[in-house]
C-alpha cells in the first residue's frame, strides 16, 4: 500500500510512520508537522494558547483524507503518501497533523505537501477549537489566521 491515511485520538508517534514513506526506488522525503504553539496573534494583540481541540465527521474526515492521499499521488507522481491527524486535545508543542510523502525527486515532494496541507485545511470537515490561558475558547476557521 502506497498510502496510510489515519485519524487519532492519541498524540502522533512520528517516529513509527518514517518507514511508510521508505522506499529504495526514491530520493526525496519530505514531512510537515503541524504543532500547537503557545502565541496566537489576533489582530493588533496576541492570545496565549493552552491547548488546541479538534472534532471531526470521521467517517466523512477519513474518506476525504483518504481522497487526497490518491489525488496526490496521481497530481505529483508520490511514491508513497502518510496523512495522521489527531482529534481531541493537543497540548503545546504536540503534533495535530503530520504528512508525509516520497518521490523520486524533492520538487515534487515540495509541491505535494504543500498540496495536501492546503487541500487538507481547506476542505476536510475537521474543526479546531482554541482555548487560552485565560478560559476563553474560540473556534477557528483556517482562512481566519
Amino acid at each position: 500500500m502506497n498510502r496510510f491515511v489515519q485519524l487519532v485520538d492519541e498524540p502522533i508517534d512520528i517516529e513509527s510512520l518514517r518507514g511508510k514513506i521508505a522506499d529504495a526506488d526514491v530520493g526525496a522525503h519530505g514531512w510537515f508537522y503541524g504543532v500547537t504553539r503557545r502565541t496566537t496573534q489576533h489582530g493588533s494583540g496576541q492570545q496565549i494558547t493552552d491547548r488546541l481541540s479538534y472534532e471531526a465527521h470521521r467517517p466523512m474526515a477519513q474518506q476525504q483524507l483518504e481522497s487526497i492521499a490518491e489525488q496526490a499521488i496521481q497530481q505529483f507522481g508520490l511514491a508513497h503518501v502518510v496523512i495522521v491527524h489527531r482529534l481531541g486535545d493537543v497540548a503545546i508543542g504536540e503534533a495535530s497533523v503530520v504528512v508525509g510523502c516520497s518521490s523520486a525527486h524533492r520538487n515534487a515532494t515540495f509541491d505535494g505537501l504543500r498540496w495536501m496541507m492546503e487541500l487538507l485545511k481547506r476542505d476536510v470537515p475537521i474543526w479546531k477549537r482554541e482555548t487560552y490561558t485565560d478560559g476563553t475558547r474560540e473556534w477557528v476557521h483556517p482562512d481566519a489566521k
